[in-house]
């Protein structure tokens, strides 16, 4: 049986690279940046399945250059940049990557509230300027995290992840949910269920962990900002658009809140261009699965579905299952 043929858009981690090489003729953009459509378009012809990364739009103009395509296959939890009915539409299966990243983006969460909490970052800038002129008794004094109320928008996988590590904090945690825990659940994490007002009013470090759609873009916005106490933190490393960049820019320029963390952006890689500058927020570039543990899985996960899909096979990650009906 000849082996499938796939695109590439970008190139993941060696592991993965070697298992799409052995199991079909892998064709790949070599280059560590997003192509353009137009690359994209031509890449894919002739090709039984396309490898794409969230940095990548997928939709059904894009889909009809290749009506013979198997699958997309998303390197990433999140797929908001594929239109999934198009494709249903079309009876092509599309797949991502859950589960993989649990850990990676709940320390990454747990680095932010240190960071941010803790002055970190301006610490680092201020001994770089080779301005510093050693300790003092009200320098960069910033926030105990020990002891603090941790409050949770969204408590998934990532969310009870961030509950494992509160613990070890001695921190009390607060949460909201669409679908709230039963009780033995509650009891057993040791987490408070209260609306979604009254966990942003009462709590020190506010970390998101909720899915992107058309019910949680902009969750947080100018008014649940002014809910917030004017010395917490917001923590952001779900997706971008959950947060109104601009709602958040207007809070961190009055101090109406303490700072924000964010891994991730409205409109990535762009900001708001006040981000750049503004001392109380940190922005590192989307770094949440950056492990090569958790990429690598990502990987490996990623080709799977994929080949499986060329194969005729179900793909182990789909997210529109109905197409195989």
């Amino acid at each position: 049986m000849s082996k499938p043929k796939i695109f590439l858009t970008r190139p993941i981690p060696p592991a993965s690279m070697e298992l799409l090489e052995r199991e079909s003729e892998l064709t790949f953009n070599p280059d560590d940046r997003v192509l353009t459509r137009e690359e994209v378009i031509a890449g894919m012809a002739g090709q039984d399945g396309l490898l794409c990364t969230l940095m990548d739009p997928v939709d059904g103009e894009l889909l009809d250059t290749n009506p013979n395509l198997k699958v997309v296959a998303n390197y990433a939890v999140g797929y908001n940049n594929i239109d999934v009915a198009a494709a249903t539409e079309r009876k092509i299966p599309v797949t991502n990557t859950p589960g993989v990243l649990t850990d990676s983006t709940a320390d990454m969460a747990w680095a932010l509230m240190f960071a941010i909490g803790r002055r970190v970052v301006e610490g680092d800038q201020l001994v770089r300027s080779r301005k510093w002129e050693g300790w003092g008794p009200m320098q960069l004094l910033g926030q105990d995290i020990t002891g603090a109320t941790l409050g949770l928008i969204g408590l998934g996988r990532i969310g009870k992840a961030m509950v494992k590590r509160a613990r070890g904090f001695d921190m009390k945690v607060l949460y909201w949910n669409r679908t709230r825990l039963s009780e033995a659940e509650e009891i057993e994490l040791g987490v408070t269920y209260l609306s979604q007002k009254e966990v942003l009013a009462q709590s020190d470090f506010v970390s998101v962990h909720v899915a992107l759609n058309a019910e949680t873009t902009h969750l947080i916005g100018e008014a649940e900002l002014a809910a917030m106490k004017p010395t917490a933190y917001l923590i952001n490393t779900a997706r971008g658009p959950v947060v109104d960049e601009k709602a958040l820019v207007k809070a961190l320029q009055q101090g109406s809140i303490g700072g924000a963390g964010l891994d991730v952006f409205e409109k990535e890689p762009e900001l708001e261009p006040e981000l750049y500058d503004l001392p109380n927020v940190v922005i590192p570039p989307h770094l949440g699965s950056a492990t090569i543990g958790t990429r690598t899985k990502m990987g490996n996960m990623a080709a799977e579905n994929c080949l499986a899909a060329c194969r005729g096979e179900r793909p182990p990650n789909i997210v529109n299952p109905e197409v195989l009906e």
